[in-house]
């Protein structure tokens, strides 16, 4: 008798240890969305290219390349980062640096020199941005 007793127990607690182990425990996972900007920028009506002393979009920046926002690697760049940009057609500069006005001269900016609207993305991404003969 105390055999079953003492077999009964043994398999009420291995059930009880392998439905703890199989329970999911600790914090619930983390359901809030991740958060996303959006960036309004109106494009220019067509795509021209200003001087350097005519830059009125924004500030002169030196860019490795230029997609638009619309195109695979602009549209991967933006998403990764959170950015709605409204209209796919907005130029962007990937991986700027800025261009100063003494600098003009002599900028040493071998890539792609732009005006862009919108540069607070760390010189990783710049938005709206007008192509500029140095």
């Amino acid at each position: 008798m105390f055999s079953r007793i003492s077999t009964a127990t043994f398999y009420a607690f291995s059930a009880f240890a392998i439905l703890a182990a199989a329970t999911p425990g600790g914090q619930p996972p983390n359901t809030t969305p991740p958060t996303t900007t959006t960036v309004t920028v109106t494009a220019p009506a067509t795509t021209t290219t200003e001087t350097a002393g005519q830059c009125t979009t924004g500030e002169l920046q030196c860019c490795t390349s230029t997609e638009t926002a619309g195109s695979d690697t602009g549209a991967d760049l933006l998403g990764l980062l959170g950015i709605v940009v409204e209209d796919v057609d907005v130029l962007l500069g990937i991986t700027c640096s800025p261009i100063t006005v003494i600098g003009i001269g002599n900028s040493g900016c071998a890539a792609n020199a732009v005006c862009c609207e919108d540069n607070a993305w760390g010189g990783l991404v710049s938005i709206g941005c007008v192509p500029v003969s140095l």
